[in-house]
């Protein structure tokens, strides 16, 4: 009988080295999850898609659904690239403040991983590019209010942060501007022209809505960071009084106006669903604004943020599967 181990005469392991064609699929993957990133932060898709969804929302309920699919695609594929540029163009112009904030520090302007010269070509061409589709997809008209919410955005409200807390009004106007961008494509002048007053009186009320949302949404933001605005010299509200008791105030006005205006938003469809979910959705919100009132710390502004994403997204939800006029 031998007295050999079974394990000696095991083959010796074998160690796989990485290879040079390894370290080169290594690199090319971490190359492209660096670029995916870097797109991800010029072009903010998570407000691009909160635009293009307000976009959809007034266009279904202005009757532009017989439009028929291409034409929103286009509407929507101009309109996602005029808000890629005014990203962009907002990074641009904001630079040096990105730099002295970490939440923004990152961003490849800032970071001097893409030059200005390069952000300002790729902002032109995003604009051009996204003008020229939505004019020819959905008429010169809702090309003009997406230019138009682009203006506002990148010479008025950009240059505004550094100057007074009033931005966050003008601020809430660009926001509000893509309900026109729908509102046209539908056509909506015309039908209010031809008597059609239930398209024209929704749309003002989503615009509203979208308008006083904007306000305790951007508070709970500004209080969350108001040491990093400061730093950077940006006039938010919270920076001006950073007790707090002004923001509240503001998120807490624009939380109970928006009651009234999201139930007007159900009464050209008459649906008594739009109207409950119009109901609930508003009075979350502000309770969760008297909430931010009362505590005022970083677990009520943390909230509130939430709470804002969540209703404005159920109530764009209850309109469109409720809320197009009879």
């Amino acid at each position: 009988m031998s007295n050999v181990s079974p394990l000696s005469m095991a083959e010796p392991a074998v160690l796989i080295q990485p290879t040079e064609s390894d370290a080169e699929i290594a690199r090319l993957r971490a190359g492209v999850g660096a670029a995916i990133g870097d797109l991800s932060r010029l072009t903010r898709p998570r407000i691009a898609l909160m635009v293009l969804a307000t976009v959809v929302t007034a266009y279904w309920l202005t009757g532009g659904d017989r439009g028929g699919g291409v034409h929103l695609l286009g509407l929507l594929a101009g309109t996602a690239l005029v808000a890629a540029s005014s990203s962009i163009a907002n990074q641009i112009l904001e630079r040096d403040t990105d730099r002295l904030m970490p939440r923004t520090a990152r961003r490849p302007i800032a970071a001097g991983r893409l030059s200005v010269a390069g952000g300002w070509v790729i902002t032109a061409v995003s604009l051009a590019a996204g003008t020229a589709l939505a004019t020819a997809s959905a008429g010169w008209a809702a090309a003009s209010a997406a230019v138009a919410t682009w203006l506002l955005y990148v010479i008025v409200y950009t240059p505004l942060k550094k100057r007074t807390p009033l931005n966050t009004a003008v601020g809430a106007v660009a926001g509000a501007l893509p309900v026109a961008i729908g509102w046209l494509a539908a056509d909506g002048p015309a039908r209010l022209a031809a008597g059609e007053a239930a398209g024209g009186l929704t749309a003002a009320a989503l615009a509203t809505v979208l308008y006083l949302w904007q306000f305790p949404h951007f508070m709970a933001i500004a209080w969350l960071y108001r040491r990093q605005y400061a730093a950077a010299g940006l006039r938010m509200l919270t920076v001006d009084d950073p007790s707090g008791l002004r923001a509240a105030g503001q998120s807490l006005a624009a939380a109970l106006a928006m009651i009234p205006v999201s139930l007007v938003l159900a009464v050209p469809s008459g649906s008594v669903r739009l109207f409950l979910a119009a109901a609930v959705a508003a009075l979350v919100y502000c309770g969760a604004a008297v909430g931010f009132a009362i505590r005022r710390d970083d677990a009520s502004a943390r909230s509130l943020l939430l709470v804002s994403l969540g209703s404005l997204l159920a109530l764009l939800t209850a309109a469109v599967l409720f809320g197009q006029p009879r």
